[in-house]
């Protein structure tokens, strides 16, 4: 049986034990994944490689996912790329703050696998 793949995926994790876990819920769910472990390495990435999505941590060393969504809203390249932000903060602002940089969806971690697909489904149909 082959798997069809659903898309491309750029995940944004500092973290390599959440950017293993994002990546093997997305690969087992059929989703092609590049990995970036911080923001500008990220939008290298968005541009070289045209994710159809972009998962991104928001506190990370150097640049926040806060100003990469920005950044990348801001780039007519990458500008309609879906951006679903995962994030600990769980603050109803936070949430608010996100959809105001430019994000089109919002999942507080810890996350289940549930909550991360359900959100990549609601920015991508």
């Amino acid at each position: 049986m082959s798997i069809t793949l659903l898309g491309t995926i750029l995940i944004v994790e500092d973290s390599p034990s959440e950017l293993e876990l994002m990546s093997y819920y997305l690969k087992e769910s059929g989703y092609n994944v590049i990995k970036a472990t911080g923001a500008k390495e990220a939008l290298e990435k968005a541009l070289s490689e045209q994710p159809d999505l972009i998962v991104t941590d928001v506190v990370m060393p150097g640049m926040s996912g806060f100003e990469l969504c920005r950044s990348l809203k801001r780039n007519p390249a990458t500008r309609k790329v879906p951006i679903v932000i995962c994030s600990s903060k769980d603050q109803e602002i936070d949430r608010l703050w996100a959809l105001r940089q430019g994000a089109d969806a919002y999942v507080t971690k810890p996350f289940t696998r549930e909550q991360l697909l359900r959100a990549i489904k609601s920015v991508t149909v």
